[in-house]
């Protein structure tokens, strides 16, 4: 599961951007969700992490790779310290609802390597509801996924 966030300062809003694929790269599920506003790219990460994960539960996944493009968030889920800071509660909840899953692992990656994510995130500033595609390439995302196929096959 790819996460990413995308903050519109313009509108006030935040965007979420999620991409569950298999072990050969096939989509399996995705979601473009429009978020609240937030005061930072920290908390629209954390959040957008919690809203991949409940989607992913929602959806009926048990084993899953966590993969996110920023480190703070990314260092806070995975650490066995309590978080006393601002975002504390979202990353116990994130915290929470991977405790839920049967195998779950947490890995930061490159921002270019969250490309299709960040399209879903961004296309959020264009809905007013939720839109997820179960097992169905979404069109937001489908050149972000051609170019991820082809270094795939590479």
């Amino acid at each position: 599961m790819n996460f990413d966030a995308a903050v519109f300062s313009d509108i006030s809003a935040s965007g979420v951007g999620v991409i569950i694929r298999n072990g050969n790269g096939l989509v399996m599920a995705a979601l473009s969700a429009r978020g609240p506003t937030v005061m930072d790219s920290d908390e629209a990460e954390v959040l957008a992490c919690r809203r991949g994960l409940e989607f992913a539960l929602e959806a009926g996944f048990g084993d899953l790779i966590v993969e996110g493009d920023n480190l703070n968030v990314m260092r806070a889920v995975v650490s066995n310290r309590s978080d006393w800071s601002r975002l504390g509660n979202l990353v116990d909840d994130v915290r929470h609802l991977a405790g839920r899953l049967r195998l779950v692992d947490f890995q930061c990656i490159r921002r270019s390597a969250d490309g299709v994510a960040h399209s879903l995130a961004r296309f959020a500033r264009n809905i007013s509801e939720e839109c997820a595609w179960l097992e169905d390439t979404p069109p937001p995302a489908a050149e972000a996924l051609y170019v991820d196929s082809l270094s795939l096959s590479i």
